[in-house]
């Protein structure tokens, strides 16, 4: 236990002494880099900025990687992912980009949300499936902030979030409150 909170003290440090935009780096290539642990840099950054400035700092750098990624497959044509994709991946693409295409904004800020879901994948879906942009960034900027509540205050693994009854109670709040959070958005921004 006692090299645990040596390795997080040294990390904090080392991007405490990187400054607040070595931590926004961090956040922004994990949204590139989908074997980058996002909680694990999500709670360096709220050690060493404080909650809310580590949260913030967060939150911006993720949902801009979120949305360069989701432009990058938007404008990505289907012939070209059709030529790197075996025929297998391509009918799977295709049934999730068909599910996509009309899935509701509540749903989308859910499946953001949710502090496993991997967002790269859902990044590339919206993108290929062409949901509109403003549904998709509002569902960003909507969803990122519960699931980066978690990642800051909870940060566990995922075996011990799954188990730990409190961050089982934490997860499910979070979700009832960014589904009622997104119907209001919804609502105001004309996206259903």
């Amino acid at each position: 236990m006692e090299y645990v909170e040596l390795f997080v003290d040294f990390c904090t440090r080392f991007i405490s002494d990187g400054g607040l935009l070595f931590g926004f780096f961090l956040i922004l290539l994990e949204s590139f880099l989908p074997v980058l642990p996002l909680g694990v840099f999500v709670a360096l950054n709220v050690n060493a900025f404080g909650g809310f400035l580590g949260l913030f700092i967060s939150w911006l750098a993720t949902c801009l990687g979120c949305f360069l990624s989701y432009i990058f497959f938007y404008f990505l044509s289907d012939k070209f992912l059709h030529r790197i994709l075996s025929s297998k991946t391509v009918k799977k693409v295709d049934k999730a980009i068909n599910k996509f295409q009309h899935i509701s904004f509540s749903n989308l800020v859910l499946i953001i949300a949710l502090p496993f879901t991997p967002a790269f994948l859902i990044n590339i879906v919206c993108g290929i499936a062409r949901v509109s942009r403003k549904k998709f960034v509002i569902a960003i900027l909507t969803g990122k902030i519960f699931m980066l509540v978690f990642w800051g205050y909870v940060g566990k693994s995922l075996i011990e979030s799954m188990t730990d009854i409190n961050s089982i109670i934490i997860v499910s709040l979070l979700l009832v409150v960014a589904y009622f959070v997104s119907k209001i958005v919804s609502k105001k921004a004309n996206l259903e």
